[in-house]
Parts: structure tokens; sequence; C-alpha cells
């Protein structure tokens, strides 16, 4: 039986970030949008903060070890067309973006990495 290779993945540094960000939060929630600059980083809000609809994609929904809940990563259905041939992976930055997402006091920010993955 083959493994199904995951459309999104938390690098450990994002993962114990989620874990800090879900113990002050609660349940958590990430959207991406696409567009240019800090519009193209995953966005990290408390679970349903964000607007979901009919123009998004839900692309996972992340199991991280100290959450008791899954987090979900959505994505603009847009910008899915673009990325549907990757793997996303959610990593750490130091820095700050210019978004409403949770982490931007840490003084750090989420940021997408891609890999291309066999059709």
């Amino acid at each position: 039986m083959e493994e199904e290779v995951p459309r999104v993945e938390l690098t450990p540094q994002a993962a114990e970030l989620v874990r800090r960000l879900h113990a002050e939060h609660g349940p958590l929630m990430f959207h991406q949008s696409g567009g240019c600059c800090d519009g193209s980083a995953p966005m990290c809000y408390p679970d349903g903060e964000f607007r979901t609809g009919g123009s998004d994609v839900l692309l996972a929904e992340l199991a991280v070890e100290g959450v008791a809940e899954p987090v979900t990563f959505w994505m603009s259905r847009s910008q899915y067309q673009a990325w549907s041939h990757t793997r996303l992976i959610v990593d750490v930055v130091p820095g700050r973006g210019s978004g409403f997402s949770l982490e931007a006091p840490e003084g750090v920010r989420f940021l997408t990495r891609s890999r291309v993955v066999d059709a």
C-alpha cells in the first residue's frame, strides 16, 4: 500500500510555535490567500476568526503533538490552482510580517516553503 504524501506539514519549529500560540489563543487555523509580499504567507488565526467560503480550499487538518484538536489549513482556490502540484511546508523565520497573524508579536513569521510532488 502506497503512503499518501501530506499536502501540508509543519517543521518542528513551526509545530513548537503552534503549541505556544494554542496555549495562549486556543484552537487555531491557517489561511493562505496568495498575492504579493505578506499576502502569500500563511496567516494563523484563532479557529473561525477568518471566515472561509466557496473561494477557499481545505488542504489539511494538521495533527500537532500537544494540541488537542486539528489545526486546519485553508488556501484560496485561485492560489491552490497554482500550488496544487506541491507539498507545502510551513516554517518559521525571524522577522515580523505585516499581517494580522497571531505570531506577529513574537518577532517571527510563518513562511511557506514548497516541494514539487509527483502527479
